[in-house]
């Protein structure tokens, strides 16, 4: 029997470095709507759910047709909020979280992710990682690297460079930070206290290893164009006229 499997896609409406992103317009519709409408196209998903802290982006979703639900404002992760919504749904076996900043995710990607729990009972966690060519790419600390045991499943993840390269011969790996969950162990993941790597490291996904959990890794060639800043906006923006222009 196949996996049942949720999409929830976290949005807040706070930022940083670029405040009410998930609003921000991409060739005429707001970023969120964007992600979900991508989202939307996998097949192996029996729902598609924005999870939001903000009505303006509920009432945003809801207005192009999507599902969105409130969710407490007060969480210190986003697995909390992820593992909210969660409890919300006992009929799904799978929770697939994809980040409301990523509006060029690849369907294919969101199916390749569901599908690396068919067969595999003890799998809890599954995420994604893409080569990183560029040098000044590899030792930035915003990208965050992951290393793989031969069968696929997480070694460490870092912000510093690994493996350290003393002498050429292993690629080094960005983490994308698409995940899916088994339900169950969400709830208990949640629940988890913090750990010392995840502390030091501020890396959330660390709790799990450091608890004995193995997370797979699925590896892509992909490329991917996360929204952090206005140029990465406006990078988003002349991929989606370049897309949308193509299709006419």
């Amino acid at each position: 029997m196949e996996n049942r499997v949720l999409c929830v896609i976290p949005a807040r409406y706070a930022s940083t470095r670029l405040p009410g992103k998930p609003l921000k317009d991409i060739a005429g519709k707001p970023m969120i709507v964007r992600v979900y409408e991508r989202a939307r196209q996998a097949k192996r998903l029996v729902d598609t759910v924005v999870a939001t802290d903000d009505e303006r982006i509920k009432a945003a979703v809801e207005k192009a047709g999507g599902k969105a639900v409130m969710t407490r404002p007060d969480h210190p992760t986003g697995t909390d909020r992820l593992a909210e919504v969660a409890e919300k749904y006992p009929e799904v076996d799978i929770i697939l979280n994809v980040q409301g900043d990523e509006p060029l995710i690849d369907p294919k990607l969101i199916d390749e992710l569901a599908a690396a729990f068919d067969g595999t009972a003890d799998l809890s966690m599954a995420t994604v990682a893409t080569p990183i060519e560029d040098e000044a790419e590899r030792d930035n600390p915003n990208n965050v690297k992951v290393v793989m045991d031969r069968g696929g499943y997480a070694l460490y993840f870092s912000r510093s460079r690994i493996p350290y390269p003393r002498k050429e011969g292993a690629p080094v790996f960005k983490h994308i930070g698409i995940y899916a969950y088994r339900r169950d162990f969400l709830l208990q993941y949640a629940k988890m206290a913090p750990t010392p790597l995840e502390t030091s490291e501020s890396l959330e996904q660390l709790r799990a290893l450091e608890n004995g959990y193995r997370i797979k890794v699925i590896t892509t060639d992909r490329k991917f164009v996360g929204v952090d800043t206005e140029e990465d906006l406006k990078r988003v923006n002349e991929i989606y006229q370049e897309m949308e222009g193509a299709s006419r």
